[in-house]
């Protein structure tokens, strides 16, 4: 990796990644761990057996994917402009149930509907991750709205 004179990591901005600030790592980076690790979990809900083949020694990796989700997703919520006007424990609390809202429903959201596929790994794999990236599609929308209508004010 090169650095330009600003700090800025030449591949970083080609694959487009911010550069590392403070506000970054809490507010960009850790909700990118815990969506890369949001992917990861609906794919162990839907299909145990694809990550114990890939993760071998490991019994169930299910507590620790949901809960960097959840994490991830807090300091989402946590970092939002329309919040910034809240004390920072209501904040951190709003943060920690609306992500744990998100990733126990989603849990909840692909065991019924692996439960309604075939028995077809593969298929109930992309139809989770599907599912998966149309959940979160949802969520960024609502909370880009919520804070479009706070900016407005």
């Amino acid at each position: 990796m090169t650095a330009t004179n600003e700090g800025n990591c030449t591949l970083c901005e080609k694959i487009g990644l911010k550069k590392f600030t403070k506000e970054n790592i809490f507010y960009y980076y850790i909700p990118l761990n815990g969506l890369l690790n949001y992917g990861a979990l609906c794919v162990n809900v839907i299909n145990p057996s694809l990550v114990a083949k890939m993760l071998p020694g490991k019994k169930d990796a299910t507590n620790v994917l949901l809960l960097s989700s959840v994490c991830g997703g807090a300091f989402y919520v946590y970092g939002r402009p329309h919040l910034r006007h809240v004390p920072n424990l209501q904040r951190g609390l709003y943060g920690i149930m609306a992500a744990g809202l998100w990733g126990m429903g989603s849990v909840l959201g692909w065991a019924v509907l692996k439960s309604l596929i075939p028995k077809d790994n593969g298929l109930a794999t992309i139809a989770g991750l599907v599912a998966g990236v149309g959940i979160v599609k949802v969520a960024i929308d609502y909370v880009n709205e919520i804070d479009k209508l706070v900016a407005k004010k």
